[in-house]
C-alpha cells in the first residue's frame, strides 16, 4: 500500500488571509483536512468538495480528540495513501504541539512537511497597533506559554529570570492563569505599573483590546468580560497602541455582514467589505444553472445576422451567452451586425473587456431607463435579442414592443434556490449579524423561502441593505424593511451606502 503525505500547516491567528501561499495550495489538494477550533471557516471553504473535513479542536474545557487520538488519526489516514492537511491555528511549532504530531508521523514512516504559519504572538499585537519590538523601547521579544502541560509536576517557567527581562513578554493561552502570571512577575521584581495589553479575538472583526498594568489587568479583564482566545503583551511597547492603531479604524470594523449573492458572484462584494474591516458571512441564496434546454439560444445563434440589437441585463447573461458561443465553436465575427446595449456599469465593463463597443448604458440601471434611451435608436421592425434569466420580468419586453421592435426573449441561464439549509441560515443569524445584503429580487425571495416567513420577527436588530429600488420593492412585499439603499445600483454603490450608514452611527454592532 502506498503511503500518503501529511502537511502540518499554520493557519495564522484568525484573519484567514494571513495563510501562506504554500499553505493554501496544500488545503486545495487535501484528501483529508484535520482542523482546530480557531481555524477560520473561510479556509475550510477552499478545500475540495470531495475532501473529508474532521474537527479535532480543543478548548480549555473540552477536547474533541485527545492529542494521542489526533496523532493516531493522522497516521491512519496517511497509511490509506491520502494527502493529509493538519491545519493548526497560528504556527504549528509555537505552542501548537505540531512537533508531537510530526514525531508520530516520523515513527510511522510517513513523509511530512511543516508549513509555518503567522504566529498570534506577533500578528495579534500588530493588529492592535503594538510592535513587539521597538528600537527605543524593546530590543528583545520573549514568547511564553500561559498554559503549561497540566500533567507536569512543576513549571518550566523561571519567573525570577522573566521578571528581569526588559524586552517584550508575550503570553499565549494565558487568560486562565493571568492573575498568577502577573503576581509572579511582580513578586520577582517587575514594577507593578508595567503596561499590559490583552487582545481578544485578534486579527478578526471581533477584536477587542484592553489595557492596564501588572497590578490591575486581571480585574480589568473580569470587568470587561475578556476571555479566550486572547494574547497578553507585557512591556512598554504597549504604550504605542494608541498612536499606531489601524485595524479598528477601518469604517466597517466590527460589523458582521451576511452576503446572499450567488457563489460565483460573492467574491467581489466580500473583498470590498473585508478591505473596509467588515467580516463577511457568505450564504448564497441563489444558484446559477444552465437552462433546461439550449434550443432557444442555439436557434437564435443559427440566424444571428438578423439581429440589429443585443441587450444584456446582467453579467450572468453575458457569461452564459458567450459560454454557449464557445461551446458551439461559434465565430464571434458573426455578431458584426448587432449593436450592444447593457444594463449596469459592471455588465458594460464585462463586455468592454471582451472588446465590444457598447451602444448605450442607462444612467439609472432600470429597464425603463434603457428603453427611454433607445427610443430614438431602435427602428420599427428591428430585431432585438434579449439573452437573460428565466425569471426576467415583462417590463423590458413590453416597453421595447411599444417601440415597434421584434423581441426574442431567450433564457440563457436559470436562477434556482440555493441548496443551503434553513439550519445553516439560522445558525449564521444567531452569530450576531449586523447587516444582510440583497443584490437582486431573487436573493430576497430565496432568503425568505429558506428562512420561512414565520421566522422574520427574529431578525429584529439586523439592518437590511438593497442594491436598488427593484430589490427594495421585492423586500417590502416580502415583509422586510430596507434600511440601506444604494444610490448607485452597483456593488460599489451598495458598499458605499453601508459605509455611510455605519459612519453616521445608524448601525451599532450586535455584540
Amino acid at each position: 500500500m502506498n503511503k500518503g503525505i501529511a502537511y502540518l500547516i499554520g493557519a495564522g491567528p484568525g484573519d484567514y488571509k494571513l495563510i501562506t501561499l504554500k499553505g493554501m495550495e496544500c488545503i486545495k489538494k487535501a484528501d483529508v483536512l484535520l482542523y482546530d477550533r480557531l481555524v477560520s471557516d473561510k479556509l475550510l471553504s477552499f478545500a475540495s468538495e470531495d475532501a473529508e473535513l474532521i474537527f479535532v479542536g480543543k478548548s480549555p474545557d473540552n477536547h474533541a480528540y485527545s492529542q494521542e487520538e489526533i496523532n493516531k488519526l493522522l497516521v491512519k489516514k496517511a497509511l490509506e495513501g491520502k494527502t493529509i492537511v493538519r491545519l493548526k491555528g497560528g504556527d504549528p511549532f509555537v505552542f501548537g504541539r505540531g512537533s508531537e504530531e510530526a514525531l508520530a508521523l516520523k515513527e510511522a514512516g510517513i513523509y511530512f512537511e511543516i508549513i509555518p504559519g503567522v504566529t498570534s504572538a506577533i500578528a495579534v499585537p500588530a493588529y492592535a497597533g503594538i510592535p513587539v519590538t521597538h528600537r527605543k523601547t524593546s530590543s528583545s521579544l520573549h514568547i511564553i506559554t500561559g498554559h503549561e502541560d497540566p500533567e507536569k509536576d512543576d513549571t518550566n517557567l523561571n519567573y525570577q529570570v522573566l521578571a528581569k527581562l526588559e524586552g517584550t513578554l508575550v503570553f499565549l493561552m494565558g487568560i486562565q492563569n493571568l492573575k498568577e502570571i502577573c503576581s509572579s512577575l511582580i513578586l520577582h521584581g517587575q514594577p507593578e505599573d508595567r503596561p499590559v495589553a490583552v487582545i481578544m479575538n485578534g486579527t478578526t472583526s471581533r477584536q477587542r483590546k484592553v489595557f492596564g498594568t501588572l497590578k490591575n489587568i486581571h480585574e480589568i479583564l473580569i470587568e470587561q468580560r475578556i476571555t479566550n482566545p486572547s494574547v497578553v503583551v507585557v512591556g512598554d511597547v504597549v504604550g504605542l497602541s494608541e498612536t499606531l492603531s489601524w485595524f479598528e479604524n477601518k469604517p466597517l470594523f466590527g460589523k458582521r455582514i451576511l452576503v446572499t449573492r450567488t457563489r460565483q458572484q460573492v467574491s467581489s462584494l466580500t473583498q470590498k467589505i473585508e478591505e473596509l474591516g467588515g467580516e463577511v458571512i457568505e450564504f448564497p441564496t441563489i444558484q446559477i444553472v444552465q437552462p433546461d434546454s439550449f434550443d432557444e439560444i442555439d436557434g437564435a445563434l443559427g440566424e444571428i445576422e438578423k439581429y440589429q440589437w443585443i441587450i444584456f441585463t446582467s453579467v450572468n447573461g453575458v457569461n452564459s451567452f458567450f459560454n454557449r458561443l464557445k461551446k458551439l465553436d461559434f465565430d464571434i465575427r458573426l455578431l458584426y451586425n448587432a449593436r450592444i446595449c447593457a444594463i449596469g456599469s459592471v455588465t458594460a465593463k464585462t463586455l468592454e473587456d471582451m472588446g465590444f463597443n457598447i451602444e448605450y448604458v442607462p444612467e439609472v440601471f432600470k429597464a425603463e431607463e434603457l428603453v427611454e434611451g433607445l427610443k430614438n435608436k431602435i427602428m420599427i421592425g428591428d430585431r432585438v435579442l434579449l439573452p437573460r434569466a428565466d425569471i426576467g420580468g415583462t417590463i423590458l419586453v413590453d416597453e421595447l414592443n411599444k417601440l415597434g421592435a421584434e423581441i426574442d426573449d431567450i433564457h440563457v441561464y436559470k436562477t434556482v434556490i440555493s441548496k443551503q439549509s434553513r439550519d445553516q441560515l439560522q445558525k449564521n443569524l444567531e452569530n450576531n449579524i449586523d447587516i444582510i445584503t440583497f443584490t437582486s429580487s431573487s436573493t430576497v425571495n430565496n432568503f425568505i423561502q429558506i428562512l420561512g416567513k414565520d421566522n422574520l420577527p427574529d431578525l429584529s436588530g439586523i439592518k437590511f441593505a438593497a442594491i436598488g429600488p427593484v430589490t427594495e420593492e421585492t423586500a417590502h412585499k416580502a415583509g422586510l424593511k430596507i434600511d440601506i439603499l444604494a444610490e448607485d445600483y452597483t456593488i460599489d454603490g451598495l458598499v458605499s451606502a453601508i459605509v455611510k450608514h455605519v459612519i453616521k452611527g445608524e448601525i451599532k454592532t450586535n455584540d
